[in-house]
């Protein structure tokens, strides 16, 4: 086996319900073969998107055939909109008339929308199903499939309706990456950035060497993905719930998942570039609040910049925002702690911390400094 070939296993150690997450080349061709092995014959559904059912789905379903497992589809429409809380309700009662059982299993294939939407129905439906991941995006295959946070969106905001309901199996295809629109695997790139940035200061910097992975040997992709995976794994091993420090991944989003709010949770902003414009922001608060140098907002914005992140509310639908609404987001959000918006801001790069006692006054200047009005 050559190396561009080979499969690395991260382990996500939780007592009783720990799983393997699989990197590497081939894995959409292998998941019957891997499923069967490892559950047996299990009856499968496999949930995905209109996109991704053309381009991915037949070599998903010749590998269950291939392994013999009885298998049906249910396919949704792309997008974020699907993950609407008033949608959940016609797509739970799609898959109860496949008649499923509690051994019955179900399969997400896509990316962070499908992978969400399909593990709160699994945690849902019968009160608790397994699953299944099989994330087609650099977002799903570095973060949301990893660690059991699955939810809908409702108008007041981003998955604030959700589960904590861990997969059986993560399946990151790199093949299923080169189907990726480069602004999605840009949108993806966002989430490694913030694992450097709030927890891994050599990782950040060897991204900054690397200038992006658009164009990345897949070795080096590989590897960084496993990184991403690994580092998630041991913060969900050791806080599965968020009660600690796993609110430290949301670095960015509280910030973000206003704008996305605001923006109508659609195609004009997508998840990851709400991310990074989250992050400079919450970096430009971490000076503001003392913690950070602004030489560490200098190489977070130039280097977000350089890889073709949005760093600004410049251009986005809807802009100028005004600032009441998108704090009106932010006080919807999901680390408001006695009525108070948390924040993760950084004490430098690689080294986060949640706040609790940001003033809202310092919170509007810097919505006012990006532009919000």
């Amino acid at each position: 086996m050559t190396a561009s070939n080979i499969v690395e296993r991260v382990a996500v150690d939780i007592a009783g319900r720990g799983y393997d997450i699989l990197v590497g080349p081939g894995l959409i061709e292998r998941a019957g073969a891997e499923i069967r092995e490892r559950f047996g014959a299990r009856r499968l559904v496999v949930v995905t998107d209109e996109n991704l059912a053309r381009c991915h789905l037949p070599a998903l379903q010749a590998s269950l055939d291939a392994a013999g497992l009885r298998h049906d589809t249910v396919v949704l429409p792309a997008g974020e909109k699907t993950k609407d809380i008033h949608r959940f309700p016609d797509f739970l009662e799609k898959l109860l008339d496949f008649g499923l059982e509690r051994k019955s299993m179900l399969v997400a294939l896509g990316g962070g929308v499908i992978g969400d939407l399909t593990g709160f129905a699994a945690a849902s439906l019968l009160r608790g199903m397994d699953f299944v991941q099989i994330p087609t995006s650099l977002l799903a295959q570095i973060d949301s499939s990893v660690g059991g946070k699955t939810g809908v969106n409702t108008r007041q905001g981003k998955n604030l309706v959700g589960a904590f309901h861990q997969p059986r199996l993560v399946l990151a295809d790199l093949g299923a990456l080169r189907t990726l629109p480069p602004r999605e695997f840009r949108a993806g790139y966002a989430e490694m950035v913030k694992y450097g940035l709030l927890g891994d200061a050599e990782f950040f910097a060897h991204l900054e060497r690397l200038r992006g992975l658009e164009t990345a040997d897949r070795p080096v992709l590989a590897a960084a993905i496993a990184h991403c995976c690994r580092m998630k794994a041991e913060i969900v091993a050791e806080d599965e719930r968020e009660a600690g420090r796993r609110a430290l991944l949301n670095l960015g989003h509280t910030f973000g998942h206003a704008l996305e709010a605001e923006t109508g949770f659609g195609d004009g902003l997508l998840h990851g570039e709400s991310v990074a414009i989250g992050m400079v922001m919450a970096a430009n608060l971490s000076v503001k609040l003392g913690r950070s140098a602004s030489g560490d907002l200098a190489r977070i914005w130039a280097h977000l910049t350089e890889t073709g992140l949005p760093v600004s509310l410049d251009g986005l639908p809807g802009a100028p925002f005004t600032i009441d609404r998108l704090m009106a987001h932010m006080g919807h959000d999901k680390k408001v702690v006695d009525g108070k918006v948390a924040f993760i801001v950084m004490n430098g790069i690689g080294r986060a911390e949640l706040v609790k006692d940001v003033t809202p006054e310092t919170v509007r200047s810097v919505l006012a400094e990006f532009g919000a009005i």
